[in-house]
C-alpha cells in the first residue's frame, strides 16, 4: 500500500463536551476527496469526547490529531493553541470548524478552493453574503448574529457580511503576520478581531456562502454575553487601530 500523502491542510475543532458528534464529524472529514487532517482541542471534556478521539487515533494515526488542555479556557484560546501546533507542524492551510455540524464538511472543499484557486488568503464560510442562510435557529438568534455582523462591518469598514463567523480558512502566512499572541479576546469577539486583523494587515478576504444548520445533538456553549464581547469589543479593536501602521515585509 503507497504511503498517504501529508495534507496541506489541518482542520482545527475545538471541543467541550462533544461525545454526541466528534466521531462522526471527524470521519466526514476524513471522508472528503481531498486529504484534510484533523486537530481536536478539547478542554478536559467530563463527558469522555477526548477518549473517543484517542480510540479514532489508534485508527487512523496519520490523520487524526488531538490537543488535551487542562479545562475550559474560552474558544478564542483553544484556536490559537491548534494555529501554533499548525504552524509547528508546516500546515499551509489552517481552517476553524464547529463540531457539532453546523458547518457543513464538505464545504470545506470551497474554503479551501478559495485559497488555492481564487486568491484568497482568508476564505470565510458566510451565512450572511448571499441573503441570510441559517436553519434552525430562533429568530431572535437570527436578528442578533445578523445585526452585530452589520454592526461590526460598519465600525470596522470591513468589507465582510459575516464578521462573526466561525468557519474559516487561513493561509499560513496570514496566522504569522498578525501576531496570534496578541489576540485578547476569547468569545465571539475573538471571530471579529481575526478578520479585523487579516483585513488591516492587507489580506484578501473572500466570503463563500454556506448554509448554517443549528446543532441537532449536544448542547450549545453560545449564550448573549458572548454577542456582548463581540458588540463592545469592537469599539476597542477600532480604536486600538487608529494610528498604527500595518506594513508587511
Amino acid at each position: 500500500m503507497s504511503e498517504i500523502p501529508k495534507s496541506d491542510s489541518l482542520v482545527i475543532i475545538p471541543t467541550y463536551n462533544e461525545k454526541e458528534n466528534i466521531s462522526a464529524i471527524i470521519d466526514a472529514v476524513l471522508e472528503l476527496p481531498h486529504h484534510f487532517d484533523v486537530l481536536v482541542v478539547d478542554d478536559n471534556s467530563p463527558d469522555g469526547t477526548a477518549q473517543i478521539v484517542k480510540e479514532k487515533i489508534l485508527a487512523t494515526p496519520d490523520r487524526i490529531q488531538l490537543l488535551e488542555r487542562p479545562g475550559k479556557q474560552g474558544l478564542g484560546t483553544a484556536y490559537i493553541a491548534g494555529f501554533k501546533h499548525a504552524l509547528a507542524q508546516h500546515y499551509e492551510f489552517i481552517i476553524e470548524m464547529d463540531a457539532d455540524f453546523s458547518h457543513n464538511p464538505k464545504d470545506l472543499l470551497h474554503l479551501h478552493d478559495a485559497c488555492v484557486n481564487k486568491n484568497a488568503d482568508v476564505a470565510i464560510g458566510s451565512r450572511y453574503i448571499s441573503g441570510v442562510n441559517v436553519v434552525n435557529w430562533p429568530m431572535g438568534r437570527v436578528l442578533m448574529s445578523y445585526f452585530a455582523s452589520k454592526y461590526v462591518r460598519f465600525i470596522t469598514g470591513m468589507n465582510v457580511h459575516d464578521t462573526t463567523a466561525g468557519f474559516v480558512c487561513y493561509r499560513r502566512t496570514v496566522l504569522e503576520t498578525i501576531g496570534l499572541d496578541n489576540i485578547r479576546f476569547k468569545g465571539y469577539a475573538f471571530q471579529i478581531e481575526m478578520k479585523f486583523k487579516s483585513y488591516k494587515w492587507g489580506f484578501n478576504i473572500v466570503e463563500v456562502p454556506i448554509i448554517f444548520v443549528n446543532r441537532v445533538l449536544g448542547t450549545s456553549k453560545m449564550n448573549s454575553g458572548i454577542f456582548g464581547e463581540a458588540v463592545f469589543g469592537v469599539i476597542q479593536l477600532k480604536l486600538n487601530s487608529i494610528g498604527k501602521k500595518y506594513i508587511r515585509k
